[in-house]
């Protein structure tokens, strides 16, 4: 038998449940009276006729009902208006809460139509009319007593009352609310009914909505879920035995042998490794996974889970801290938990040293959630502060310089994104120096005295191959110097300034000597200066180029500042070992800027912007190509004269230079298309 899936409607067919139907009632198209569901809670209500003249109806109790409900009078708003129990109220409830395996099945033809069911509706009697009969009798017992005690009521004493005043609402307090049975009731008494229309069995429209339960496609295109190989369908129909998974003993949820672990993909081994022990150098981490493991792939899976400090990988916040998650504390969402530790994180890149008031004072989170950051990934000293647990890894900084750059650049941005989320001052993004920082333990062993000794051999050895080398290239100078003509001399005289590296060189000056993995004191950073080898020179400019090119041509006008941005947000995407990351400066991308096809536009700002330079230098795209390059070069002109305009000088020097009459919406479409860039620059 062909089997065929009906998509017509999906998510729109119920199953209702009806009840055992009394003598008295039949369930036909005449019986129907009204309907009306509430589609997010799945809940239905029918009204239902109770037919009065059937000989197993008790006329007299059908009498008694009513009157109790409604009482002697009738009117609009009474429930039974015949004076008798002529109908019955139907309410349902979900009687599954997964659905998915259930379908309704039609069969013609030789050929099965399954389509999926979207709820299962049991239908119960209502039996609200009784509550309303009780608050009736209630009533007249109320108006009864009213009567009798009317006369005592002018002889009560005046009674003191006491008023309360409302605390704030915590976060805590706020969560036991909405997680209430008063809160859900009331969220689904919120819910608005909606009216439907009941259609016969035998009604046109019926038959109509009937034949969407068969297939509309003719093919097995549609109908892939269904298309399975033997072996598949008969794993479908008898699935493998789960008592040896049984018999095994329950181990917690967060522990995991490290068998069972080594049968999980590497990423996956990668993370749970990371998000259980929170700080590991690369060494324990390779150990960790056996021999054999390829260690590129190790790089390029750590990258995604965690992030390097001091030449070690600490697990990412969002790992910790998935999202639609809370603090188990004082109930902050997890992003605001992640900004936090992210504070954390980036201030230990900075110094070997954090204190706890301070990162509180930043964040503004309660002490809890800061002292989890802080036991995350540093240990608690007297008098001192948090101490980074680990100590620098030096041998993975020299071993993976392109990891280390890289990174560099992820937290250069994580930086920008906290200044402006904290408003951090001068003194949070400078490192703070202590004096108890650089004192020695008072009681050293022998083998930390041989690794000093061994440190200071090496720091010496360095420093005399710094001069060796400087003493060589002096002596090659001068050699060289002594053979060229002084008239082929030419001296290019440049502003120093924009000799300058871009922000993705490496900083100098910390406490400890090191930017998240940098030494300041490597030769490394002569390549980050822009001092390439002469064979990457021009691989370099092409890199550079393709870059530029690509970005002038989705956003047309940019400043220094925002395309040095979109740069370094560039480098983090590219693979380890990119030539790319062997140094640009600011002057060779702004002249790779010019060599494009681009001009720099004098925006006249007023003097007293708060804009950096960087922001105030403007490059834009002369000549795109497109059918806007006239309208782009006249509004490049405006504003190379004003750096505010108004909305009808651009349309009426559009349509005089342009020699088109362009309205409003065309005006707007133009700024839209191609130059959003520009009207930000209005608002800079």
């Amino acid at each position: 038998i062909d089997v065929f899936l009906a998509r017509s409607l999906l998510e729109k067919l119920y199953l209702f449940q009806y009840p055992i139907r009394p003598a008295s009632m039949t369930y036909d198209d005449v019986t129907h009276l009204s309907a009306k569901i509430k589609p997010k809670q799945q809940k239905v209500e029918l009204e239902m006729a109770i037919d009065t003249l059937n000989p197993n109806y008790c006329r007299s109790k059908g009498e008694q009902i009513a009157l109790n409900v409604d009482g002697t009078c009738t009117d609009e708003t009474s429930t039974y208006s015949s004076k008798l129990m002529d109908k019955q109220t139907f309410c349902s409830s979900q009687a599954a809460s997964n659905v998915s395996r259930y379908a309704a099945a039609v069969y013609k033809k030789g050929e099965l139509h399954l389509t999926p069911l979207h709820g299962i509706l049991q239908l119960r009697p209502s039996f609200t009319y009784l509550d309303k009969a009780d608050a009736k009798h209630r009533e007249r017992e109320a108006a009864n007593e009213g009567g009798d005690s009317s006369q005592d009521e002018a002889e009560d004493d005046v009674k003191q009352i006491t008023v309360r005043f409302s605390r704030p609402e915590t976060e805590q307090a706020r969560q036991r609310r909405v997680q209430s049975y008063e809160f859900l009731q009331k969220r689904q008494a919120e819910e608005h009914w909606v009216h439907l229309h009941y259609y016969g069995l035998k009604d046109s429209r019926s038959e109509h909505e009937r034949q969407y339960l068969f297939s509309q496609g003719h093919g097995f295109a549609e109908n892939t879920e269904l298309i399975k190989s033997p072996s598949e369908y008969l794993m479908m129909l008898m699935p493998p035995s789960t008592e040896e998974e049984n018999d095994k003993p329950m181990a917690p949820s967060n522990v995991l042998s490290m068998a069972q672990l080594r049968t999980l993909p590497l990423a996956d081994q990668i993370k749970i490794l990371m998000k259980n022990v929170k700080v590991m150098p690369f060494a324990n981490l390779m150990s960790l996974l056996g021999s054999g493991t390829d260690s590129t792939a190790v790089l390029r899976c750590i990258q995604q889970v965690a992030m390097l400090v001091q030449g070690n990988w600490v697990v990412k916040s969002d790992v910790l801290y998935p999202k639609d998650t809370s603090s188990p504390h004082s109930g902050v969402p997890a992003e605001v938990l992640c900004r936090g530790r992210d504070f954390v994180m980036w201030k230990f890149t900075q110094d070997r040293w954090v204190v706890r008031k301070e990162v509180a004072a930043v964040t503004k989170l309660c002490p809890e959630d800061v002292k989890d950051f802080l036991e995350h990934m540093s240990v608690a000293r007297i008098n001192k502060g948090w101490e980074f647990m680990l100590p620098y890894d030096e041998d993975f900084v020299k071993k993976h310089p392109d990891i280390v750059q890289r990174q560099h650049m992820l937290w250069m941005g994580i930086q920008a994104k906290l200044e402006k989320v904290y408003n951090l001052l001068k003194e949070h993004l400078t490192p703070k120096k202590q004096e108890a920082q650089s004192a020695r333990p008072f009681l050293v062993s022998g083998e930390q005295r041989v690794n000093m000794a061994k440190a200071k051999v090496k720091q010496n050895y360095g420093q005399l191959e710094k001069e060796f080398q400087k003493q060589k290239a002096e002596i090659k100078s001068n050699d060289t110097s002594a053979k060229m003509d002084v008239s082929d001399i030419r001296i290019k005289e440049e502003p120093v300034s924009d000799e300058e590296p871009m922000d993705t060189s490496a900083y100098k000056g910390m406490n400890n000597g090191i930017v998240n993995g940098l030494h300041a004191e490597e030769d490394s950073t002569d390549s980050l200066n822009g001092r390439l080898p002469g064979g990457c020179i021009d691989q370099v400019a092409q890199e550079l180029k393709a870059f530029v090119s690509s970005t002038f041509k989705k956003q047309f006008v940019l400043t220094l500042s925002e395309l040095k941005r979109l740069f370094n947000l560039h480098l983090a995407s590219l693979p380890p070992g990119h030539t790319l990351f062997s140094g640009i400066s600011d002057k060779m991308l702004q002249d790779m800027v010019l060599d494009t096809g681009c001009k720099q536009i004098l925006v006249p700002f007023p003097p007293q912007t708060a804009a950096s330079p960087d922001e105030l230098k403007v490059y834009a795209l002369w000549e795109a190509g497109d059918t806007y390059d006239q309208h782009r070069q006249v509004l490049l002109e405006i504003f190379s004269k004003n750096y505010r305009v108004r909305r009808n000088v651009i349309q009426n020097q559009l349509s005089q230079e342009c020699g088109e009459d362009l309205n409003k919406q065309e005006v707007d479409r133009v700024l839209k298309v191609s130059f959003y860039s520009v009207v930000g620059l209005i608002q800079l």
